[in-house]
C-alpha cells in the first residue's frame, strides 16, 4: 500500500447544537492543526449563531431545520462524506471536550488498516474532570454490556471522538442509525456487521455545554440506551442477515 493510498481524503465532522461560544475556536484549532483536511459542521437546529460562526471561521456548514439529535447530525455528515468520496472521517463534539491534537492518533489506526472504527477512550488516557456518580455507573454498565457483546474489552462506548474508514461510512449510511444516542449500540451493530473496532487512549476536557447526561436526563438516556443496545444485540438495524446454521 503506497503513501497516497494510506493518506486518502479526510473529513473532520463536528455536530453542533447551540455551540456559538465554542465552535469558532474549535474550528480554528482543527484548521490550524490540519489545514489539509476538510471540516464540516452539521448544525442540528441551533437557536443561536452556531452555523454562522462556524461558516465565518472557514467550515463547510450543513444545517438541520430543527433539532433532530446528535445521531442524526452525525449521519448527515456520514452521507456528505460518502457522496463526496472521502476515505476517512473523524468526528468530535462541538463543545471542545475533545482535543484536535489527537486526531492523528485516531486516523493512524484506520489508515493502517488495523481498524474500521476507532473509539477514543478517556479511561485509557486522561480524563481532566471528575465524572458524576450516575454518569460513571452508566458508562461502566454500557462498557460491560458492549464488551460482552463484541467479545472485546471496551472502556468508553459513550465517547463521541471516533474515526471511520470507507467501510464504516458505507455501513452507517446503509440503513438505520440512532437519531439521539449513537453510543454502545452503534459499536455493537458495527461488530455484528463485520467491522474491526479499536479503542485508543485520548485526553478529554470538561464539556462547556449543558450535557444531555446530567441530572434526570441521565435516567432517560440510560433507558433509551439500554433499549437500543439490546435491539442491536438481538436484531440487525442495518437489515443484513447474520449467518446461522441451517435447519436440519
Amino acid at each position: 500500500m503506497n503513501q497516497s493510498e494510506t493518506a486518502g481524503r479526510v473529513l473532520v465532522l463536528i455536530p453542533a447544537l447551540n455551540e456559538a461560544n465554542s465552535i469558532g475556536r474549535l474550528v480554528d484549532e482543527v484548521r490550524g492543526k490540519h489545514p489539509e483536511f476538510d471540516l464540516l459542521v452539521v448544525d442540528d437546529g441551533s437557536t443561536d449563531d452556531s452555523a454562522e460562526t462556524a461558516r465565518k471561521h472557514g467550515a463547510i456548514v450543513l444545517s438541520h431545520p430543527f433539532n433532530l439529535g446528535d445521531g442524526a447530525a452525525r449521519q448527515t455528515g456520514f452521507f456528505f462524506a460518502r457522496r463526496c468520496g472521502y476515505d476517512y472521517l473523524v468526528h468530535l463534539d462541538g463543545d471542545s471536550q475533545h482535543s484536535p491534537d489527537q486526531i492523528d492518533r485516531l486516523l493512524e489506526e484506520v489508515r493502517s488498516g488495523r481498524a474500521d472504527l476507532v473509539v477514543g477512550s478517556r479511561f485509557l488516557g486522561a480524563c481532566e474532570y471528575e465524572l458524576g456518580l450516575l454518569k460513571k455507573i452508566g458508562i461502566r454498565l454500557f462498557s460491560l454490556i458492549c464488551s460482552l457483546a463484541i467479545r472485546q474489552r471496551l472502556t468508553d462506548p459513550t465517547s463521541g471522538f471516533r474515526a471511520l474508514n470507507k467501510k464504516a461510512i458505507r455501513l452507517f449510511t446503509s440503513g438505520y442509525y440512532p437519531q439521539h444516542y449513537p453510543d454502545a449500540d452503534v459499536i455493537i451493530s458495527a461488530h455484528f456487521n463485520g467491522l474491526t473496532i479499536q479503542e485508543i487512549p485520548v485526553t478529554m476536557s470538561h464539556s462547556r455545554s449543558d450535557s444531555l447526561h446530567r441530572g434526570g436526563k441521565i435516567i432517560y438516556y440510560t433507558y433509551k440506551m439500554l433499549l437500543s443496545t439490546f435491539v442491536s444485540i438481538l436484531g440487525d438495524p442495518y437489515g443484513r442477515k447474520r449467518k446461522c446454521r441451517p435447519n436440519k
